[in-house]
Order: C-alpha cells, then structure tokens, then sequence
C-alpha cells in the first residue's frame, strides 16, 4: 500500500509517501546522504528576559529558552555539538551535522562576542551548515552584514519566531515586539545569501481555527525559505504552565490538529521547506497536551489525512504539473 501511495503522490518534492517539502527530503538532495541538525545553547539570554524590552520571557518558552533537549547544556561549544552529533549518529550512523544555535536568542549580543561564538564553526569541517534561532529585534545590520559574509563560507539559516501574525494574540504573551518586524526582517534578508525561517505556534489562547490558518497563509505569502509549525506545549517552569495549572484553557485536540494542519499545508508555497509540523517536548516537563508526545503518529496521521484528503502542499497555491520543474530546480539550488 505505501509503494502504491508514493506512485500516486503528486507532490514532487518527495521519494516517499510526504505530500509535503521535508527538511529530510531538502537535505538528501543537496547533500546526498542524511543530515541532522545538532541543538546547541551559547549562553545566550533574550530581551525580554533581561529588562531591556521585559522580563520573564514569553510566557509559554520554558527556563531553559526553549533549549530543553540539549545534551551537555553546560559543557563547551564544540563539546556539545560532538556529543549531540554522536547521539544523533546512533540512530543514523555517518549522519552530517548543522549547528544549530538553538536555546534563547542567539544574536543578542555584541559582534565581537558573536564571532567569538560563530567563527569556530564556519573553521570545523565537521559542520556543514550554521542555523541561528532568533528574535527579530536581536538583529541590526552589522549582525546580518557579519553573517552574509560568513555565508560564502557555509550556509546560513536565521531563523525567526513570529509564532503567529496577530499582535493581539502575542501581546499577553509578551512576546515584545510586532508582528511586522519579522516580516521586514524576512524582506531584508532576502537580499543577502542568508537564508530564512519563521516558527509559527497552533493553539495558542485565544486563537481560532481561522487565525492560525491565516497565519500560515501570510507566511507563505511573505514566503520565507522554510517555515516550522508547532502546537503549543504547556510546560513546566514557564509563566503559561503555571497560569494554565490554576485556569486551565482549551487546547487543540489531536485529530483536530491534524486537519488544521492539512489545511495549513494546503495554502504554502510548494517550494517552501517544512522543517517541522509538531514539536518536542520533554515528557517530565509537559502538561498538556500528552497526544503531542506521540510524534510518530501525529505525523502519520498527517500523511494518511492529505492522502484521504487528495490534497498536498500548495495545491491551493499552485499546481504541480506545471510549477514542479521549475520549483525544485530554483530550491535545490538554494
């Protein structure tokens, strides 16, 4: 049955039964063999943590900045990367790696000490390609004029949370800065060789069925380079956790999940990489929803629904006859 699906997929960035651009699928074409990306913390805190535009951080990131399954969290740099590659190289033995600059905000600091973190992995050989999480108002021109140039080197990735459009959402959750700036960020980014991602949330308090698919609608009208989705985790020793533990609020249950996320799908640029569709979260640390721990199926159920559904990414965007050549020779050579 599943030989049968993938010949009948009409999606064409896919050698499997996904309907949609994976990461997976990006990198084993470009690189021709398995690539994981390798969670790092630098040390780094946020604004809104510090006091400079608040404290506390965003009341759903957890304490240790949305970082909760790095290995070695305390050990150097280059120590944390090689044991987190070696783990990842159990699973997939000559796997490559890409640091990933993943816990708070990871260029909110000064240049001098941003090289100081950057400029031994552009030196590894080791380390195909750097990836930075961010927030749009840890950037300024000289950060991004330092990591354009460093991209002639190695592929750069920024990556960006906007977690949804709606400033009246994101105020309460005090994210601490407007929507729109990460879309100018997104706007002047596309001018250098660095490339982009935006993280988006579902589930979020307050939101709609209607407003987190619209916000995955303007993403994709924005069209960063790839996007990732999430449903939101309430966890331990975050502002939300312990709000949602005294005044519970509705969340997403898992099958409606997975429609929204078909749906979401539906609206994306076919080009547009999807590096992930449900998060991780750290069972001990979770306190709703438990569905979101059986990722496996979550995302299988995702697969069977776009394929009961006849439905792909971008099929409400664009057609696949007659854009699948030209998009995949314009990604792939990203």
């Amino acid at each position: 049955m599943m030989s049968n699906q993938i010949l009948d997929n009409p999606f064409p960035f896919s050698n499997t039964n996904k309907r949609y651009y994976t990461l997976s699928y990006y990198y084993k074409e470009k690189y021709g063999q398995k690539v994981c990306k390798v969670p790092l913390d630098a040390g780094f805190t946020c604004p809104n943590r510090d006091g400079k535009t608040g404290f506390g951080g965003c009341t759903f990131c957890s304490s240790q900045g949305s970082g909760d399954s790095i290995l070695a969290r305390r050990s150097s740099l280059a120590i944390q990367f090689e044991e987190g590659l070696e783990r990842m190289r159990r699973k997939w033995p000559n796997a490559l790696g890409v640091a990933y600059f993943q816990a708070y905000s990871n260029t909110y600091a000064d240049l001098e000490t941003l090289k100081a973190v950057y400029d031994p992995f552009f030196e590894r050989e080791d380390v195909l390609e750097i990836s930075i999480a961010t927030r749009a108002d840890c950037l300024n021109d000289e950060i991004v004029e330092y990591l354009s140039g460093m991209a002639k080197r190695k592929p750069v990735w920024i990556e960006l949370g906007l977690q949804s459009i709606f400033d009246e959402t994101m105020k309460p959750l005090n994210r601490g800065h407007s929507s729109a700036l990460v879309f100018e960020w997104i706007e002047k980014l596309k001018k250098t060789p660095i490339r982009s991602c935006v993280h988006l949330i579902n589930g979020l308090p307050n939101e709609t069925l209607e407003m987190m698919k619209e916000s995955v609608k303007k993403v994709g009208e924005v069209h960063p380079d790839a996007i990732k989705i999430h449903m939101l985790h309430v966890v331990k020793n975050s502002i939300m956790g312990e709000q949602y533990l005294v005044s519970p609020f509705p969340l997403l249950e898992r099958d409606e999940y997975v429609d929204l996320i078909v749906s979401q799908l539906e609206t994306l640029p076919m080009d547009m990489i999807v590096e992930r569709l449900t998060g991780d979260a750290i069972q001990k640390e979770l306190i709703e929803p438990e569905w979101t721990l059986k990722k496996t199926i979550v995302l299988n159920q995702i697969d069977q629904r776009m394929v009961e559904r006849n439905t792909w990414q971008g099929k409400l965007t664009q057609t696949a006859g007659s854009t699948a050549s030209k998009s995949k020779n314009k990604v792939l050579d990203l």
